[in-house]
């Protein structure tokens, strides 16, 4: 579930940093401006610097809204070893970072594992949250995904090492998942039930995306409970999604939900 985007120029200025409660620091941008706000999530494995964070961040800043970007634990410039990660500790750092860092309603937009860590901040603050924009979103793709893809090898090494590295298509280094990712996820699976979010919600996806299938969005749009759920389809999209034209799409995504 890699957000694969390309990252951005080394010269970007070093980050700021919070800690949260439980003594992790969490590298993050914010840009101040007018409310909603937007917050990026980022992917699985992924960080704040790739192409859709940074080119979203140039055009919410030109549209004199705040934007946040940041790492969750384990990834890019925050503390901890990303093996140490599960779905609940990254949710946390979410919700650490849009409690501390931002004010008032927020624009959520999660890309890959970030769409399922948005879906998550939305059920746990929804008073704070005026809508949310999922890129290939992926919600329980460690159970739906991963588990049930693995083989039996896979699954006995898993439970015998508690870890499992796999070649990437996105890095040279390779995949990482721990039995406590897995585990963990089971404590946060959304589609097995209504999903109590009732703001509006755009679902952008690719049809050609090797990791996330694209019915997926279309299960997630009938899992939610609220009824302004819609969903566009990229016939040639990958999971990268970032293209000019899907950069567009998402820009476009976003103006709607700051108008709204």
């Amino acid at each position: 579930m890699t957000d694969a985007s390309q990252p951005a120029s080394p010269e970007a200025p070093a980050p700021d940093q919070l800690t949260t409660a439980d003594g992790q620091v969490l590298a993050y941008h914010r840009s101040p401006g007018r409310s909603p706000g937007v917050v990026f999530l980022g992917g699985y494995a992924s960080d704040m610097t790739g192409t859709k964070a940074t080119a979203l961040e140039a055009h919410v800043r030109a549209r004199g809204h705040a934007f946040l970007r940041f790492d969750y634990r384990g990834h890019g410039q925050s503390s901890s070893r990303f093996e140490d990660g599960t779905i609940g500790r990254w949710r946390d750092d979410a919700l650490a970072a849009i409690d501390a860092l931002t004010e008032g309603p927020q624009v959520l937009v999660g890309s890959s594992m970030g769409g399922w860590i948005a879906l998550l901040v939305a059920v746990a603050r929804p008073d704070r949250v005026a809508g949310l924009v999922g890129i290939a979103a992926a919600p329980d793709f460690t159970e739906d995904l991963m588990w049930a893809e693995f083989d039996e090898a896979q699954r006995a090494a898993l439970a015998a090492d508690r870890i499992l590295r796999l070649p990437s298509e996105y890095s040279d280094e390779p995949s990482i998942v721990t039995m406590d990712l897995i585990e963990d996820g089971r404590n946060h699976l959304l589609l097995r039930a209504p999903v109590p979010i009732r703001v509006p919600v755009r679902l952008l996806q690719g049809m050609r995306d090797p990791d996330v299938p694209y019915r997926l969005a279309l299960t997630l749009a009938d899992r939610i409970e609220g009824d302004d759920v819609q969903v566009t389809l990229i016939k040639d999209g990958d999971h990268r999604l970032s293209t000019d034209r899907d950069l567009a799409i998402l820009a476009a995504a976003v103006d709607g939900l700051l108008k709204g």
